[in-house]
């Protein structure tokens, strides 16, 4: 049997205690519209109205359990419904709902399912639009998919039925509060102090970095902490799908991609966002993800000057990243034969600082990758650092070490230049 992550809430037990909360729903809706012509009612009033409702009802109900009747029904008229303790819980980084029925979790890198329960597909498709509603999206049978933003900033994806063939389906990956640093990334062992260092050295250099990985492998963490390196004397334009990145700096220009309107138009992409950026004397441009061809406007902002510029994008190694960025330059329909296409990837991308979420639910910098040029008409790829699996422990934890390569990479005039002499102990020299 898989853990169970227990959830104290109401969906999901009684039923008789799910017409109740229904009951106390549709009697204090009539009040609280009422009340909203004049202004949005809060929290508590709309809980006070829900207790004067329960009272009516001349239910003898423990504390305990009223409590969590009246919690739920605030929770479904102004919160998130059963989702609000799995929102307020900072050791869950995602939350996947596979239908009413079917909660999972992912807590401290596992993937747990929990206790929680909608209702119904109905249940669900309300609170999946009182999340899309306010930012004036909407989900039904002609579009049944919608990504979204909750206001702290988290990432919200929808799909419903006819798409999701068994009822509507709700990712969340929640925004992290408090930004971590590169000391806390080494903390956890997702990197080594040596690498930490030289990753600062490159960031102080105006190196362009590419941070790569797969699927919830931590690169916006990666992305932000290296940001953190950025002098606060420069001028940083930032460019998102949905804004995650919290620079320090005071000269930040915060840029955000905007969906089309309902007649299909309006919409502002990462592609429309670059070349804007380039208009707005940027000292450093910094891509939340690279999905496709605005690939080609930021290889060629870096080869004109824009140096220092910081990205990520989904790949699986170094090598494959380099094999994506190639794909999509060439979405930008500029015509260009591959070879031309490779050549202003090896001019513009110094690093690939690569992730990944291993089996056991760690994540780690797997890679740090040097871009030296070109052999052939083949990008050549040298590894500075790189994790090596050795093994595993009884319960499943995966043993290995992160390594310098002994390889010092070409760039190191550059560091050098900007004040970084790095000893040869970073590069494992005497290994």
């Amino acid at each position: 049997m898989p853990e169970v992550y227990h959830v104290q809430v109401l969906s999901g037990f009684d039923p008789r205690l799910s017409k109740l909360k229904e009951y106390l729903i549709t009697s204090v809706n009539p009040e609280i519209q009422k009340q909203s012509m004049l202004a949005q009612p809060g929290r508590e009033a709309i809980r006070q109205l829900l207790l004067e409702a329960f009272a009516r009802t001349k239910a003898e109900l423990v504390p305990e359990i009223r409590d969590h009747v009246l919690d739920s029904a605030l929770a479904d008229l102004v919160g998130y419904g059963p989702l609000e303790p799995l929102l307020g819980d900072t050791e869950i980084n995602e939350i996947m709902v596979n239908g009413p029925r079917n909660v999972f979790v992912e807590r401290n890198g596992e993937v747990l399912e929990t206790d929680i329960h909608f209702d119904n597909d109905e249940h669900l498709l309300r609170i999946i639009d009182r999340i899309v509603s306010p930012l004036g999206r909407r989900v039904d049978m002609d579009n049944p998919t919608a990504d979204a933003r909750l206001p702290d900033g988290s990432r919200v994806n929808v799909v419903i039925p006819p798409v999701a063939v068994d009822g509507p389906q709700l990712t969340i990956r929640k925004f992290l509060q408090t930004k971590m640093t590169m000391d806390d990334l080494v903390t956890m062992d997702a990197l080594t102090p040596y690498m930490a260092k030289f990753l600062q050295a490159c960031v102080a250099a105006r190196l362009n970095i590419l941070v790569t990985g797969n699927t919830s492998s931590g690169k916006t963490t990666v992305l932000n902490a290296l940001s953190g390196f950025i002098p606060d004397k420069e001028r940083i334009v930032t460019i998102e799908d949905a804004v995650e990145l919290k620079l320090k700096q005071r000269h930040v220009v915060r840029l955000e991609t905007k969906l089309p309107n309902v007649d299909g138009t309006g919409a502002v992409t990462v592609r429309d966002l670059v070349r804007n950026a380039l208009r707005m004397r940027p000292d450093r441009i910094v891509v939340g993800e690279v999905r496709g061809g605005e690939a080609m406007d930021m290889l060629q902002a870096m080869n004109t000057g824009h140096t220092g510029s910081l990205t990520t994008l989904h790949a699986n190694t170094p090598r494959d990243a380099v094999s994506r960025l190639e794909t999509m330059a060439m979405m930008a329909g500029l015509d260009m034969p591959l070879l031309a296409i490779r050549k202003q990837i090896a001019a513009a991308i110094n690093l690939i600082v690569h992730l990944a979420r291993l089996t056991d639910g760690s994540r780690k910098m797997t890679h740090i990758t040097e871009l030296p040029g070109m052999e052939g008409d083949i990008v050549t790829l040298t590894d500075i650092f790189k994790f090596e699996q050795t093994g595993l422990t009884p319960d499943g934890k995966i043993n290995g070490h992160l390594r310098p390569t002994t390889m010092r990479p070409l760039f190191t005039p550059r560091l050098e230049a900007a004040g970084f002499k790095l000893g040869g102990e970073i590069f494992g020299a005497g290994l």
